[in-house]
């Protein structure tokens, strides 16, 4: 086979098809290879056919078809699938040849494949991309990071096929080392996992209140053309308008019960590691977790008071703000997660190119990306999104309807587990003296683990005998 191809894709999903065609498009020739041949014949027999694509019917085939330094895509499941196909590619590739990992891979696997191929001179690069199947054939979002020296290998072209902002910037660009862009894109994921969490908890209060699924998609279309602009909410209406064969909203018909793939809980799971309070993502899944106990939920309906579920006097203006001031903390929560990463793994990360690479392609695009891509350029050392002047100002105005909305919501038995913890935590962040005074003080009664005090100097420790027989013994340090 001639080696003409400027990359391989291994992985015709979805996402792996429109990527090549949308590779395609921009004139790149692309060959292909999938574990099962006939979907790889079936898409050269259909779009693949048609935009110049090479065939490859294994992987020796793909390799001999691409052109120095090689590059392959992996589009396929993450986890043992990834390491699979590496396995197989590594005898066929030379030193300077880049594998780029295309998936929603673990970023600690990703550092794993990182040294494994980088001892062998293999570029290896983790790239998450984001905007699902519209965005892999139009322009998605893509963060990569890993070996640095593949950038200029593979950048123009990653840039080429992504997303792109009104000023032509790509909705792409190099993250740093490590497992950096996967990390980002499953903070991206978290995130998307809150933005939906709050989109469903406005749904269910609308519910409450009695409107039809029309009136519902009208407020969501009208959400869209203020500061909630964004992807999740547009698609939102359209779904709220769509009926199924009998006329009936197809939404009521839909079995309450959500799923997930796993980057929503490794965020989760990384916020509780770095000791960063990432709660709202973190209710997001809880709140998938739940929803999956359908068949509880209906003998628990049955058994538990639900009072009233009735929402008569909620304003649509204080939902509307109960949402904006809800997202504004999660991803607040996110960035602080990033650089909190970004100090324990020894990453630079820009957040505000970051935000930027968010604001077209992904699923999780906004109009307020450009606010926190501003807030982040006025200041790259920002403790938290909330301290930025601007997000100051939008929270204070919505903080009255925000706390009408989480209110009422409990009175009423709506739960808003999103609303709810985002609230609890801007008012912990704003105050100045909390109470875990009180949680120090019982950890040293029952395990003499120390405390400092407030009228002496930070890190110097002290210990009360509060019962008179437990003598001057302290606990050892430790983190757990």
């Amino acid at each position: 086979m001639t080696a003409t191809a400027d990359i391989g894709v291994v992985g015709l999903a979805v996402m792996g098809q429109n990527l090549v065609l949308n590779l395609a498009d921009h004139g790149y020739r692309v060959a292909v290879h999938n574990r099962t041949t006939a979907v790889t014949d079936a898409f050269l027999a259909g779009e693949g056919g048609s935009s110049g694509v090479v065939a490859a019917h294994d992987l020796e085939s793909l390799v001999a078809s691409l052109s120095r330094p090689r590059r392959v895509l992996l589009m396929v499941r993450a986890g043992a699938a990834v390491d699979a196909v590496i396995d197989q590619l590594v005898p066929l590739l030379d030193p300077g040849d880049v594998i780029i990992d295309g998936g929603n891979s673990h970023f600690p696997d990703t550092e794993r494949r990182l040294d494994r191929l980088g001892a062998l001179g293999i570029h290896f690069v983790g790239a998450g991309i984001s905007g699902g199947e519209e965005g892999a054939r139009h322009g998605p979002s893509i963060m990569p990071g890993g070996d640095e020296r593949a950038w200029p290998i593979i950048g123009g072209m990653l840039q080429a096929i992504a997303a792109k902002v009104e000023d032509g910037t790509p909705c792409c660009d190099w993250i740093g080392g490590g497992g950096s862009g996967h990390y980002v894109k499953m903070v991206h994921n978290g995130i998307e996992y809150g933005d939906m969490q709050v989109i469903a908890e406005a749904y269910g209060l609308m519910v409450a209140m009695g409107m039809s699924h029309a009136e519902m998609a009208e407020v969501f279309a009208a959400w869209d053309e203020g500061v909630l602009d964004s992807f999740l909410i547009s698609i939102t209406a359209d779904i709220l308008r769509a009926v199924d064969d009998d006329g009936e909203p197809l939404l009521a018909k839909i079995l309450d019960a959500a799923g997930q793939k796993g980057t929503g809980k490794w965020t989760a799971v990384s916020s509780l590691d770095l000791g960063m309070p990432v709660t709202l993502v973190a209710e997001a899944v809880y709140a998938r977790i739940v929803s999956a106990l359908k068949e509880a939920r209906v003998v628990a309906s049955e058994v538990l008071p639900q009072g009233s579920v009735h929402v008569p006097h909620l304003a649509l203006d204080d939902l509307r703000d109960a949402v904006y001031a809800s997202k504004i903390v999660s991803y607040a929560q996110g960035f602080m997660l990033l650089d909190a990463a970004a100090a324990e793994y020894g990453w630079s990360l820009d957040l505000g190119r970051i935000a930027s690479l968010w604001r077209e392609g992904c699923i999780i695009r906004a109009r307020f990306l450009d606010d926190i891509t501003a807030a982040y350029r006025r200041d790259p050392d920002l403790g938290s999104l909330v301290l930025d002047p601007f997000f100051v100002g939008a929270m204070a105005t919505a903080l009255p309807g925000w706390r009408r909305v989480v209110s009422e919501a409990a009175l009423s038995g709506v739960p808003t587990p999103a609303y709810a913890s985002a609230l609890a935590f801007y008012d912990g962040y704003r105050s100045a003296r909390g109470t875990a005074n009180l949680i120090q003080a019982q950890r040293d009664y029952f395990g003499a683990h120390t405390y400092e005090r407030v009228d002496r100097a930070r890190g110097e420790f002290f210990h009360t005998d509060w019962t008179g027989t437990g003598g001057t013994t302290t606990s050892g340090t430790y983190d757990a």
